[in-house]
This record gives C-alpha cells, sequence and structure tokens, in this order.
C-alpha cells in the first residue's frame, strides 16, 4: 500500500496581517517612548494636559511595546513557523482571523483607556477589567487554535520551538489571570484582590515572568526556528536545547521577588528570589550559545546579510541582558541600582535589543517569502541595522551611567554614615539629566532606524501579490511514530521522579528548621548523585522516554505546567494565607477615610506610582532620607499595593504631615514653586474637577468584600465623612491665602497625601498562665 500524498496550503494570511501590525504598533510604541523620555528632561512637554501626561503616557509606552510590538511580532512568528513545523495549516480560519482583529481591537482600547486614566495602577497589568477580560478570552482563542493544529498535525514529534510555544501558552493564561482577579467597582474601574504584599509578590511573580514567558521563551522558540533558517545550518545541540528549555522554565518562575530585595518582603522570600535568579545564568546562557554556535559556518554571510546581522546582534543582547538581570539581582548590587536607571536600561537591552533585533531579522526574512518579491533595499535594512545599534548602545550606556550616579548620590553618607551626602533629592535629578538626554538621543535613532524597516516594508509590498506556502505531505508517516506516552510513562520515569524529588528535598532545606535542613542538603545532593549515576548507565532510557514525550503533546503540556506552577505555589500560597491582619507585628493600617480612598484612586489614575515610590527600604541612606523603613502591616489594606519601582520623585511613604495643605497645594499647580528644577508636570484639571463623592459608597463596599475592615457605612453617612474632612482641610488651605473648593480632586488627593505614614500600633495580648 503507498503512502497517501496530501498538499497542504498554509495559512500565511493571518501572519501577514500580524507582521504588518508588528510594524504599525512598533512604530506608535517606540515614538510614545521617545516622547515620555523628553518629558523626564523638559516637562513642558506633558502640555497641561490630563491625557499626555508622563504618568499616564509610561503605560501606554510598556504596554504598546509588549503587547503590541512583541505580542503581534510573537503571533506572526509563531503562526508561521508552528504551521511548517508540524506540517499542517492552522485548525481553523475563523480563530485565526477572530485573533488578529480581536487583539487590535484590545490594542486600541488600552490606547484610548490608559491617556484618558483609566489604570488599575499596577505595572505592566494596567488594563482595567473588561479589557483583562477580552484579553483572557483571545489567549483562549490562541490557544484552541494551536493545541487543534497541534492535535492534527502531520509532523509526529514536537521540534523545540513548539515546546517553547507550549511553555508560553500555559504559562502567560496563569500568570494574566492570577494577577488580573479583581472585584469590579463600575464598568471602568476594579479593585485588585491581593493587597499589600501580597499583592507585590503577586504582581512580580507576574511581572518579571511576564518578561521570561511573553517577551522570551516564544522568542526563543522563533529564534529556534528562524535563525537555522537564515543561517542555513541545523541548531547547534539538541542535547543543549533539552537543558535550556526545562531548566529555564522550572527556574524562571521562582526570580519575582528580586524585584523587591530591601524592602518589607519576607526574607525567605528575598532569599528565594535571589538564588533563583542567579541559577538563572546557566539556562540563560545555555540558549544563547545554543544560537551563536548555529552560526557556526555562516559568519561570513554577516558581512552582506542585515538578517543574520539582526539576529546575531539580538542573541547577544539576550546574552547581555540575561548576565546582568542576575547580577542586578545581588542584594548588594540591587541596594545600588533599584529604583534607578540602571533597571531601564537593562529592560531596554532586552525590549530593543532582543525583541526588537529579533522583530526586524524575522520581518526581513519573511517580507520576500509573503509577497513573492525580494526585499526592496538590503542597504537600507544595513543602514537599519547600523543605527538601531548605535541608538541601542547610546540609550543603554546612558542608562548605566546614570542609574550608577544617582544611585551612588542617593546612598552616600558623611559622619560615619549618620548624615547624608546630597539631602536634596533634586541634586540628584539634575546630576543626571544630560545622560537623560543622550537617552532620548538613542531612542531617537532607534525609532529613526525602525522607521526605515517600515518604509522598506511599505515598498517591498507595493504592488506585489501575496503569496501562501504549501507543502506535500505523505500522511502515513505517522504510522512509524513512537507509541505516546500514558499518565504512568510520563511521571513514574527517572527523569522525572529524580526532578521531583530533587525540589522536594532542596524546599525542605531551603524551608526547614536546623534538623530539616540537614535532611534537605543530604537529600538534595544524593538525588542529584544518583540521577547523574543514572543517567552515565541508563541514558538511552533517559532519551527514549524524551523521544516518546515529543509525541505525547498532552503529557508534554501538563510536564511543563507542573514545572511552571510549582515555584508560585510555593512563594504565593504562604504569602497569602499567613500575611494577613491578624499576623502582623508592631505595626498595621489605618483604613483610608472616604475622601482618602478617593485621593488615592485619582493618585492612581494619574500614574504617580510610575515616579514615586512608597517603600523605605531596610537601607541606612533610605531611613536618613525618608524616615523609618516600611512595615508589612502598613501597606496592608493597599489595593492595589504603590511600593514602586522607579524613584524620579522622592519616596512618599511618610509624606504625610512632612508638609502642609498649602504646600501640596501649590506644588501640584506647579512643582517648580516648591522644588526648583523639578521636572514633574502641573496639574491644573485637579482644581477644575469634581470629586467622584457618588462612587465612594460602592468603591468602599468592594474593599470591605476584600477585607478592610470599614464599618458599616450608608451613602448619605459616607457623603457626610467626605465633606466634613473636606471642609477642613479648606479652612486650612484658605489660612494660608489658597483658596478652592471642598469637591474640587486636589482636595482628595491633598487628603490622600497628608494621610501616608499613619499606622497604628499592634498591641497583643500577653498569655496568661493558669
Amino acid at each position: 500500500m503507498s503512502d497517501r500524498k496530501l498538499t497542504i496550503t498554509y495559512n500565511d494570511r493571518v501572519v501577514r496581517q500580524f507582521m504588518l501590525a508588528t510594524v504599525v504598533w512598533g512604530a506608535v510604541g517606540m515614538l510614545v517612548g521617545v516622547l515620555i523620555a523628553s518629558q523626564l528632561n523638559f516637562w513642558r512637554l506633558n502640555f497641561n494636559l490630563p491625557w499626555l501626561t508622563f504618568g499616564r503616557l509610561r503605560p501606554l509606552h510598556t504596554n504598546a511595546v509588549i503587547f503590541a510590538f512583541v505580542g503581534n511580532m510573537m503571533f506572526a512568528g509563531v503562526y508561521y513557523s508552528t504551521q511548517r513545523l508540524l506540517k499542517a495549516r492552522l485548525a481553523s480560519d475563523f480563530l485565526s482571523s477572530l485573533h488578529f482583529w480581536a487583539w487590535q481591537a484590545i490594542i486600541v482600547a488600552a490606547a484610548i483607556t490608559l491617556p484618558l486614566g483609566f489604570t488599575r495602577g499596577k505595572e505592566y497589568a494596567e488594563l482595567i477589567w473588561p479589557i483583562n477580560i477580552a484579553v483572557a478570552l483571545i489567549w483562549v482563542v490562541f490557544a484552541i487554535n494551536f493545541f487543534w493544529t497541534l492535535a492534527k498535525r502531520n509532523e509526529p514529534s514536537l521540534y523545540v520551538a513548539i515546546w517553547f510555544y507550549i511553555a508560553t501558552i500555559i504559562t502567560v493564561a496563569m500568570l494574566y489571570i492570577v494577577n488580573h482577579l479583581s472585584i469590579p467597582t463600575s464598568l471602568l474601574h476594579s479593585y485588585p484582590v491581593f493587597g499589600g504584599v501580597q499583592d507585590a509578590l503577586v504582581q512580580w511573580w507576574y511581572g518579571h515572568n511576564a518578561v521570561a514567558f511573553f517577551l522570551t521563551t516564544p522568542i526563543l522558540g522563533i529564534m529556534y526556528y528562524f535563525l537555522p533558517k537564515a543561517a542555513e545550518r541545523p541548531v547547534y545541540s539538541y542535547r543543549l536545547s533539552v537543558i535550556h528549555f526545562w531548566s529555564l522554565v522550572f527556574v524562571y518562575i521562582w526570580a519575582g521577588p528580586h524585584h523587591l530585595l530591601n524592602t518589607a518582603l519576607p526574607n525567605w522570600l528575598q532569599a528565594l528570589g535571589m538564588t533563583f535568579s542567579l541559577m538563572l545564568w546557566a539556562p540563560s546562557w545555555g540558549g544563547m550559545l545554543n544560537g551563536l554556535l548555529t552560526l557556526r559556518g555562516a559568519w561570513h554571510k554577516l558581512r552582506t546579510d542585515p538578517v543574520l546581522k539582526f539576529y546575531a546582534a539580538a542573541v547577544t543582547f539576550y546574552g547581555m541582558a540575561t548576565f546582568e538581570g542576575p547580577l542586578l539581582s545581588i542584594k548588594s548590587v540591587n541596594a545600588l541600582a533599584h529604583y534607578s536607571d540602571w533597571i531601564i536600561g537593562h529592560v531596554h537591552a532586552g525590549a530593543l535589543g532582543w525583541n526588537g533585533f529579533m522583530a526586524a531579522g524575522m520581518i526581513y526574512w519573511l517580507l520576500p517569502k509573503l509577497w513573492n518579491k525580494p526585499l526592496y533595499s538590503t542597504a537600507l535594512a544595513n543602514l537599519h541595522f547600523w543605527i538601531g545599534t548605535v541608538g541601542i548602545l547610546l540609550y543603554v550606556a546612558a542608562m548605566w551611567t546614570s542609574g550608577i550616579t544617582q544611585g551612588l548620590m542617593l546612598n552616600a553618607t558623611t559622619e560615619g554614615g549618620t548624615v547624608l551626602a546630597y539631602p536634596n533629592f533634586l541634586d540628584t535629578l539634575n546630576a543626571i539629566r544630560l545622560m537623560m538626554l543622550m537617552r532620548v538621543i538613542g531612542g531617537g535613532l532607534y525609532l529613526t532606524g525602525f522607521l526605515l524597516l517600515a518604509y522598506n516594508v511599505i515598498r517591498t509590498i507595493s504592488g506585489a501579490q501575496a503569496v501562501d506556502g504549501r507543502v506535500d505531505v505523505y500522511v502515513d508517516d505517522l504510522k512509524s511514530a513512537e507509541r505516546p506516552l500514558g499518565v504512568f510513562g510520563t511521571f513514574l520515569n527517572p527523569p522525572v521522579v529524580f526532578s521531583a524529588l530533587g525540589v522536594l528535598f532542596a524546599c525542605v532545606w531551603m524551608f526547614g528548621g536546623p534538623a530539616l535542613q540537614i535532611v534537605g542538603l543530604f537529600g538534595t545532593a544524593i538525588c542529584a548523585i544518583l540521577a547523574v549515576a543514572h543517567f552515565a548507565t541508563r541514558g538511552t532510557r533517559w532519551a527514549g522516554w524524551y523521544e516518546r514525550l515529543l509525541v505525547s503533546a498532552a503529557p508534554f503540556t501538563v510536564l511543563t505546567f507542573v514545572a511552571v506552577a510549582a515555584g508560585g505555589l510555593i512563594q504565593i500560597v504562604p504569602t497569602v494565607v499567613v500575611n494577613k491582619a491578624q499576623n502582623m507585628e508592631e505595626r498595621i493600617a489605618k483604613p483610608y477615610t472616604p475622601l482618602e480612598l478617593a485621593g488615592r484612586d485619582i493618585y492612581v489614575r494619574e500614574g504617580c506610582y510610575n515616579c514615586h515610590s512608597q517603600m523605605i527600604r531596610t537601607m541606612v541612606p533610605d531611613v536618613l532620607r525618608y524616615g523609618d523603613y516600611s512595615r508589612l502591616g502598613e501597606s496592608l489594606y493597599d489595593h492595589p499595593y504603590q511600593w514602586g519601582s522607579r524613584r524620579t520623585g522622592p519616596d512618599l511613604a511618610r509624606v504625610g504631615g512632612k508638609y502642609n495643605a498649602a504646600w501640596h497645594f501649590v506644588h501640584m499647580a506647579d512643582p517648580r514653586n516648591t522644588s526648583p528644577g523639578s521636572n514633574m508636570p502641573n496639574y491644573p484639571w485637579l482644581y477644575n474637577n469634581h470629586t467622584d463623592v457618588a462612587a465612594l459608597y460602592g468603591k468602599i463596599n468592594v474593599m470591605r468584600a476584600l477585607g478592610v475592615p470599614y464599618p458599616p457605612l450608608s451613602a448619605a453617612l459616607v457623603t457626610e465623612e467626605v465633606e466634613l474632612q473636606a471642609k477642613t482641610i479648606v479652612e486650612e488651605l484658605k489660612a494660608a491665602q489658597q483658596l478652592t473648593s471642598s469637591d474640587r480632586e486636589i482636595v482628595a488627593l491633598i487628603a490622600y497625601l497628608q494621610r501616608l505614614g499613619k499606622y497604628e500600633k499592634v498591641v497583643r495580648s500577653a498569655a496568661v498562665t493558669p
């Protein structure tokens, strides 16, 4: 009996759509980035308009680059490579089209709502709850389309790129859903279910791993497909790709707490985050080396081929960023770098160097194949590469210099560590203005290079005929495939058993008491020794099991989910269970009054968390500058938490009472009147807008549902409390010759700012001995 020949025409229409959307949204995201970078140097570029301030546009920039630019690029690369690796057309043309158009609608909705101030106030997770539901639903559409295609594949074994796509799909879904759990107060507003330290931990479990599983793992899958294709060389090491994948997806998920070092986060979580971050060096560099060594025998092509130039530079930037990340997670280094521009430089080295250059290389490689026409200008593509490279290097060097300079100045002390060397925060800001200007120039160069790409794309596709790829498949080839694994074969085998026991003993070693730590240490060592010995003597059994796993998509997916879920469960569940009001020591927050809650929502709406932290670290310079270090209980009722990640302005954790109401009133109208040299925008609309008192009754009820101990309050009582507190503030302002009405937003914001740093002491009753 002869094999049955099947001709498959790929759905490359959706690939073209996502690729063109990548170009459009990439230009938009980068243009907004250049604007907000300029605003940090020239405050007048905020234009005294609420929807153009840095605090509102910065989330637009980050979301545009992550979800619009890289997201569209990822979908284009995944859909193109998956069809060819599986020798199957995408399962559903309808789902593919729905995915594309709905994703663009989500991006447009974000582009409208974020500048209007509709935000959840959490980095990379600002989108309001209706949009979040849409994101989750469309991600499910993507997952169904992908796994359905996987089920009808005509290639039995899963190539390494598909492994990374599977990890991306299941992990992003888990991260996004958990971090975006909220209770709505209205159609456009909600409060996160987590608060304080719980919210901080969940946020950076999501935030760090959004970088890992949205900006890294899918792009690694794209690298494993497109780089060998462009170089016309096989992947350097299949075994290294196996180690790279499993170690990366397991280790990455644990590293989120390194964003919260030296804060009020429990020490065991800080130690865990730093340890696993340092472990990331190995798998990350394994992937980088596998990519660069794939170019063996093809390095001469880099002289003329812009695609390989972009890929080689992108993988190099990936290696640089993944070396720098673990370095920044070392507690002493983090004490210098955190809240500074060094972190901004680190992020952009990855986003512009790794993601941006991989996108450019992929686009230049795909254009001739998707439109059956040579690239319009190789010279322009080469020019794009060099302009973009200079732009990135200038940007990153400026941010390194700026971050280290400001970090050293803020941490500098004299008189034996008892006096700040630079007590005025603005002195440190003015010292880095030149570097911030260099950032604008570097970003502008990178944008210019990307606009050259856009021009090249337009000229290439003009008058061209779009074509879809085709392949002939002999479907009876599947009969020779390995027998798929069942449940027993998936989990009860040496690789999985040794890995599970090793992780179990390692957890006992890290979290147990003195005796258990010894048991855990010996158990971990014995597991490692036995695993190595077993592999050395029976390595073919390990390889045979893995080959069977690769023809078993469902067991592979389950194992991947277990690998990524373990770290989150071990970190988050104890934090959520233990860190409650009855377990707080020393200090606990007081619930905000209705007016203070309204002011806090205004603070979040204006994006103040993008420039101001509310977390005084356990470091002498922080305490000398801002006051006593922050305790866990002080932010217990903060939904969302406001610890921040960058200090363009000073920390505000204890700003309450530091200045009078009149100072804040004058400051918000024009910060230069109270703080000469400030780059903060003016907020004139706060003096005209009315506080939304009617919404407070519903908001307080949601807060009560979240565990904030508000007493039962009627709508009338809420209004009465607001008016009483507002009247007190207005009278204080009047005494200082500052006039306003009690129903203005500026009054609510002042109430909130004056509340910061206030807490109640925790009194524990002593145990009574009978």
